[in-house]
């Protein structure tokens, strides 16, 4: 409009806050400027600038902006004269009982719990004659404020209230004069004038006349005088956006590949029918999204990514109040379901994390996956390739990199059959029905060894096991089972390790083949029980060698017992003595003599029998190693000092005076591990943070 800042005057009260969006849609520019002012009172009127000498604008926003001194005598002038005397006349009025208060309230977001409830606001000071009271919805205040506080809840009430009060008397007349117009306060003199003409009223309006035959006339429209409340200029009602909007997320990064968000997860949008050109990520106010569920720090809120289409909705219709109603697919951001895949739902991001569910009948399948890494998926149901050709069913659990399964309470891991998921989550009869027949054969082995003088088994142990740990998972344990066979294979190494008992049962064979070496290390004893069919030890190659190396050696049998050797020599050697007894007839060998006694006769057979002189045989006998016996074994108990409660899963640090140290965590009971040792000894203990433990562990 080709406007200078010369050609507005401001003289203004209130300092505006400044707005985080103003919206001109569907107004031309005056009605748009209007409007505005009108929200928060402000009237202007056209004047003269003596010193530029141009027409310029003034706006205010209380009675600071009041002309006075003008008085006008109350006379109507004659058909053409009027005696050059400026006079009013054809004076009328209007009364109407306006609201006596008026409060206001709305919502803000963004200070969610803010009482934003305003008083009754009365701004006559207590005139009897108004009734009611006005309350008003989404003035779109931030804050409840006072009524001195701009563009606060209390002062919307008190724009409106004296907004109302310009309305309660509508008074009218005609003058002569040209000194008229808008924000100046006028006399009327005259015994015939209405009173409130008499005391003063305020020109908001007026419209001139003339023609060749009648003189110049000039109608206005006024209010009665206030000191308590000024003139406030009609509200223009803002514009309805019905519907929506299309508009683009922004951001400040070209070709962002994340969010632009702020702290409250808010977006900015550059509406479609904007022509002006804005920095990029400031095309305007920060602007919630709508969605379908959200809650404190809780919801559902999939980034939006600059360049996404949005529907722009208004709350209220206000177009100062937007927010994004939803989101769209366009040509340049086509949709990942289409006729191609109709029978899909799919879930995806821009780094093409995914959750796929298929409804095809009979090919329903889900997939979860994530590219880092290569790929990592859960794949339910109908498992389809890229090319949707089936490579399987059932479910797959895959991961380029390392996977990991961690249960707190216990695992348990199933083949038994529990269609359609009728049944307990941790339904484990049968695998407990195999586990506790385990248990019974080994009972009745265990029995049988003790009957024969052999070692039974820990029962008790076993028992504790099932009942204590692995039934319904009342403690942290894995449970494994399969009724048709568990395979476990390594390409390398398998281990099975225990702190405490390891326990094998098998009702059938128990087969191990190792094609090189096996070792089987025993701390205490080692008890072999065979109830029927005996024992059977063959060595194809290479020496048989069965010692004892600090203890004595039996060899008993019911029956005979046979020593062959089918190519050398038998060789029987004892340090001192040597005893054959057969049906109490012997011989003893000893390095004093030989000793042979029978009850019956002493036969010698012999090709040739001599006698020479005395001879001797030392035999060569080897030298035992001596293992030192671990007779002092203790574990211990770990307790918080404040609490006094187990340190559960807590490191720890054991020193033995002999400068043996062992370190390790502590069990669900607070329990270190046991350590040994062949004589009492003092045990320093230390314990670690667990952060600090684990920060030495990597260092």
């Amino acid at each position: 409009h080709q406007m200078r800042g010369q050609d507005f005057v401001f003289n203004l009260k209130n300092e505006y806050p400044a707005r985080e969006q103003v919206m001109q849609y569907g107004e031309d520019d005056l009605t748009f400027v209007s409007r505005l002012l009108s929200e928060v009172g402000i009237w202007f009127r056209f004047a003269t600038d003596a010193r530029l000498k141009i027409e310029v604008v003034e706006f205010y926003d209380d009675q600071s902006g009041y002309e006075r001194g003008l008085t006008l005598p109350l006379r109507h002038p004659s058909g053409l004269f009027d005696g050059e005397t400026e006079a009013v006349w054809g004076l009328n009025s209007a009364y109407s009982v306006v609201e006596k208060s008026v409060s206001t309230r709305d919502y803000n977001y963004r200070e969610a719990t803010a009482e934003m409830t305003t008083g009754q606001h009365d701004a006559t000071g207590g005139d009897n004659t108004t009734y009611g009271e006005a309350y008003h919805y989404a003035d779109n205040f931030l804050q409840k404020g006072d009524k001195e506080a701009a563009e606060s809840g209390a002062f919307y009430a008190r724009i409106r209230h004296e907004r109302y009060l310009n309305e309660q008397a509508i008074l009218q007349g005609q003058s002569t004069s040209s000194l008229l117009m808008p924000g100046l306060e006028i006399k009327v003199q005259g015994d015939d004038a209405p009173a409130v003409f008499r005391k003063g009223v305020l020109i908001t309006g007026v419209t001139a006349s003339a023609a060749r035959d009648r003189s110049y006339e000039l109608t206005f429209t006024a209010i009665p005088y206030s000191e308590r409340y000024g003139y406030r200029p009609a509200l223009i009602p803002c514009p309805v956006m019905a519907g929506t909007l299309p508009a683009r997320v922004t951001s400040t990064v070209k070709n962002d590949i994340y969010a632009h968000i702020d702290k409250d997860g808010r977006y900015r949008v550059n509406l479609d029918f904007d022509r002006d050109t804005w920095k990029p990520g400031y095309e305007s106010l920060w602007v919630r999204q709508s969605r379908p569920y959200a809650g404190d720090t809780y919801g559902l809120h999939l980034p939006l990514l600059a360049g996404t289409e949005v529907s722009i909705a208004f709350e209220e219709g206000n177009p100062d109040r937007p927010y994004i109603a939803g989101v769209k697919h366009d040509s340049a951001h086509t949709d990942h379901v289409t006729i191609q895949n109709y029978k899909r739902n799919v879930l995806r991001t821009p780094a093409n994390n995914k959750i796929r569910l298929d409804d095809e009948r009979g090919k329903e399948h889900i997939k979860v996956s994530t590219e880092y890494g290569g790929k990592s998926q859960l794949n339910l149901g109908h498992l389809v390739d890229a090319g949707k050709q089936q490579r399987g069913e059932g479910f797959e659990l895959r991961t380029d990199l390392w996977g990991t399964v961690r249960a707190k309470k216990g695992i348990f891991i199933s083949s038994d059959a529990q269609d359609k998921a009728q049944g307990k989550v941790r339904e484990m009869a049968p695998a407990m029905a195999i586990l506790d027949g385990a248990q019974s054969q080994m009972k009745s082995l265990s029995t049988d060894a003790q009957t024969a003088n052999a070692d039974p088994a820990d029962l008790s142990s076993q028992i504790a096991l099932l009942q204590q740990s692995v039934k319904d998972l009342t403690q942290a344990a894995i449970l494994l089972s399969a009724p048709k066979g568990v395979a476990i294979a390594s390409g390398e190494h398998l281990q099975l390790a225990a702190s405490k008992n390891l326990i094998a049962n098998a009702g059938n064979h128990a087969d191990i083949g190792v094609v090189k070496n096996m070792f089987i290390g025993v701390g205490q004893a080692l008890s072999v029980f065979v109830r029927k069919a005996g024992i059977k030890l063959f060595a194809n190659k290479g020496a048989i060698s069965v010692q004892a190396q600090n203890d004595l050696m039996e060899l008993l049998a019911q029956k005979s017992i046979e020593i062959t050797s089918t190519e050398d020599e038998i060789k029987i050697t004892a340090k001192k003595k040597i005893t054959l007894n057969g049906g109490g007839s012997y011989i003893r060998l000893d390095a004093c003599g030989i000793e042979a006694g029978t009850p019956g006769e002493y036969n010698v057979k012999a090709g040739y029998y001599g006698r020479k002189p005395k001879a001797k045989l030392t035999p060569e006998l080897m030298a035992f190693p001596v293992i030192k016996s671990e007779d002092f074994n203790q574990s211990f108990i770990l307790l918080d000092e404040n609490t006094g409660q187990p340190l559960i899963n807590w490191p720890y640090e054991l020193e033995l005076e002999s400068g043996l140290k062992m370190s390790g965590i502590t069990d669900e009971n607070g329990n270190t591990e046991l350590i040994s040792s062949d004589k009492e000894e003092v045990v320093n203990i230390s314990v670690f943070e667990p952060d600090e433990f684990l920060d030495d562990e990597i260092n």
